[in-house]
């Protein structure tokens, strides 16, 4: 590509859009934890413990809520980066998924 294209510091890529890369001899490693603590800062969880479950069990959640609205903005924000983590955590995705369905009116749980 250098014969045809004028480059510079191709050194080895770590870093790109929010996700670390990690290259060794054998192996590329994709990791988001950089952006994983700024999402639990911007959420205000982070300080929140880590668990197993990433969802409650039979969790029903329903758009007919009468809970008092959040920020659809905050809201949006959020899910928005959950969405963009999956890239490298497909264990969430059912999850992210699930709270996504919520976009157009979104409610505090209580």
């Amino acid at each position: 590509m250098t014969a045809r294209f004028r480059m510079s510091g191709l050194d080895a890529l770590s870093y790109y859009l929010g996700i670390e890369v990690r290259q060794g001899k054998d192996e590329l490693t994709l990791g988001q934890s950089a952006y994983a603590s700024k999402l639990l800062e911007r959420s205000g969880m982070a300080e929140c413990k880590p668990c197993v479950t990433l969802m409650e069990e039979r969790l029903k959640l329903t758009k007919a809520s009468t809970a008092a609205k959040v920020n659809a903005t905050f809201y949006w924000s959020i899910v928005g980066g959950l969405s963009y983590l999956v890239h490298t955590r497909s264990n969430i995705a059912f999850a992210v998924g699930y709270v996504s369905r919520f976009m157009g009116d979104p409610r505090e749980d209580h």
